[in-house]
């Protein structure tokens, strides 16, 4: 399995459960480590038969933005939903971390996989 990765993915958006957390954006990292058919894209060298990480970039950068979910955990399931559902990738791997959610911890968050490895 052949996988294309967007890291670092920073995104300002309401999350969280207490009052003050649905005051103001905080900013939450996203990793993705999603599966491709790299061989199909070299041979062509067209954007069409890969994976465009800049269309998935786009479209989480939206989605997340406009968000306002309580858990990271459902903003998890969901941006792998997009993921799997709107470009046609068979699995994903996703990290959510809302870094300083916890005091004293410098990274704290989710990781989920979804969809099915060949």
């Amino acid at each position: 399995m052949d996988i294309i990765f967007l890291h670092d993915l920073t995104i300002e958006t309401i999350i969280g459960i207490y009052d003050w957390e649905r005051k103001e954006k905080q900013s939450i990292i996203l990793d993705l480590d999603m599966a491709a058919d790299i061989p199909a894209a070299a041979r062509t060298d067209a954007i069409e038969d890969t994976l465009n990480y800049k269309a998935v970039a786009k479209r989480l950068i939206e989605f997340v933005g406009d968000s306002q979910f309580q858990l990271v955990e459902t903003l998890a399931e969901r941006v792998a939903e997009i993921v799997l559902n709107e470009f046609g990738v068979k699995w994903v791997r996703l990290r959510v971390n809302k870094k300083g959610a916890v005091r004293y911890a410098g990274d704290v968050g989710v990781i989920i996989e979804r969809g099915t490895q060949d």
